[in-house]
C-alpha cells in the first residue's frame, strides 16, 4: 500500500472520553462508576460466547495478519500508534456484500470488515472504519450496554412499570438512542485516527450512495443533511423519530453532518494540539459535569423541536382566529 504523505499526529494516553459524544460520555461515566461489573460480564462472556464468535470466525471468514490482508493488518496498527491502543483487537474479513463492519466481544474485542466495504474503500478510508471500529472497543460499547441490559432485567424496572408495554418501547427507544451517539462517538475516534475530515466525508458519501463518489459533490451532500435537519413543521418532526426509534445507527448524511459540526466546534484541533483528557484519570471522571454535558447537548437538539411546536401553536391560532372572524363575518 502507498504509505500516507501527511504524518498523522500520535496521541499518547488518550482516553476515550475525548472523542465520546455528551450523551454517550454521560452514560459511560456513570456506568464506569458501577467497579467490578464489568470484569465480571467480560470474564462470563469469555468463557462461552465470545469463544463460539471467535471459532466462527476462524472457520468462515479471514483472519487478518501480517500475511494475509496485509495493507488492513497495517491500518489496524497505524490506527492503533494513533490512539494509543496497548492491546489491538483481532481483525477479520467476512465474505459479504453488505457495507458493513461490527466490534463484537468483551473480553477480547474482534473487529470484522465485511468484504463489501473492503472492496469498496481506499485505504485511508478503510483506515477511517478501523479506527470507527477500535473506537467502539476502546469506549467499551458493548461492555456498559450488557451492563445496563442486565441492570433493567435484575431491578425488575419492566414490570414496575405502568402500561409495561408502553414502558418497554420507552426503554427500547433510549438504548437505540444511545447507541446511535455511540456511534458519533466512534466516528470521532476514526477521524482522530485518520486525521482527514475529507477522508471521512467520503466514506459517509461512499456509504450513503453506494460508492458512486463521482457523482457527489460534497457541500450538496452536507446541504442535503442540512436540509433533512430542518425543523420543518410538527409532521417531519415526529416522522425523524419514527424513522430512528429502533434504528442502531444514524443516518450517513446525518453522521456527515455531525461530524463536521465537531470539526467546526474546535475541539478536533484541540485534540490534536494535545488537549485532551487522559486514560488515567478516567476512573476520577466528575460524574456531575458528564452529566451536565448531556444533558445540554439534548437541551440543544430540542430547542429546535421547541422552536417547530412553537410555530405550530402560531399557526394554529392563526387559524382558529381567521375562522372565528369568518363565522363572526357570517353569523352577522
Amino acid at each position: 500500500m502507498n504509505q500516507p504523505v501527511r504524518p498523522r499526529v500520535q496521541l499518547p494516553g488518550i482516553s476515550s472520553r475525548a472523542w465520546e459524544h455528551p450523551a454517550d460520555r454521560g452514560a459511560l461515566v456513570a456506568l464506569r462508576k458501577l467497579r467490578g461489573f464489568d470484569t465480571i460480564l467480560k470474564a462470563l462472556s469469555g468463557l462461552v460466547n465470545e469463544r463460539t464468535v471467535r471459532l466462527s470466525l476462524l472457520g468462515s471468514a479471514v483472519k487478518v495478519d501480517e500475511r494475509q490482508f496485509t495493507r488492513l493488518h497495517w491500518l489496524l496498527g497505524d490506527v492503533g500508534a494513533a490512539l494509543d491502543v496497548a492491546e489491538l483487537p483481532e481483525l477479520f474479513v467476512l465474505a459479504d456484500p453488505q457495507l458493513n463492519a461490527v466490534t463484537i466481544g468483551m473480553n477480547r474485542p474482534m473487529i470484522v470488515l465485511n468484504s463489501g466495504l473492503v472492496d469498496l474503500l481506499d485505504d485511508e478510508e478503510l483506515r477511517f472504519v478501523i479506527g470507527h471500529e477500535v473506537g467502539h472497543a476502546l469506549s467499551g460499547h458493548a461492555v456498559y450496554q450488557t451492563i445496563l441490559l442486565r441492570l433493567l432485567a435484575l431491578s425488575g424496572a419492566l414490570g414496575a412499570i405502568p402500561l409495561g408495554g408502553l414502558g418497554t418501547r420507552v426503554i427500547v427507544a433510549a438504548l437505540f438512542e444511545w447507541s446511535r451517539k455511540a456511534e458519533l462517538s466512534a466516528d470521532r475516534a476514526a477521524l482522530l485516527a485518520c486525521q482527514d475530515p475529507q477522508v471521512a466525508l467520503r466514506v459517509h458519501m461512499k456509504v450513503a450512495s453506494g460508492g458512486h463518489l463521482e457523482d457527489l459533490d460534497p457541500p450538496s451532500f452536507l446541504a442535503q443533511a442540512s436540509e433533512y435537519e430542518a425543523a420543518g413543521d410538527v409532521r417531519d418532526m415526529l416522522l425523524r423519530l419514527q424513522l430512528v426509534e429502533n434504528a442502531s445507527h444514524p443516518f450517513a448524511v446525518v453522521r456527515a453532518k455531525e461530524l463536521r459540526r465537531w470539526v467546526d466546534s474546535g475541539e478536533y484541533a484541540r485534540i490534536l494540539a494535545g488537549n485532551y483528557p487522559r486514560r488515567e484519570d478516567d476512573a476520577h471522571a466528575p460524574l456531575s459535569e458528564a452529566a451536565q454535558e448531556a444533558a445540554a447537548s439534548y437541551a440543544e437538539s430540542f430547542s429546535s423541536i421547541g422552536d417547530t411546536l412553537g410555530r405550530f401553536l402560531q399557526d394554529v391560532v392563526g387559524v382558529i382566529g381567521g375562522v372565528k372572524g369568518w363565522l363572526e363575518e357570517k353569523l352577522r
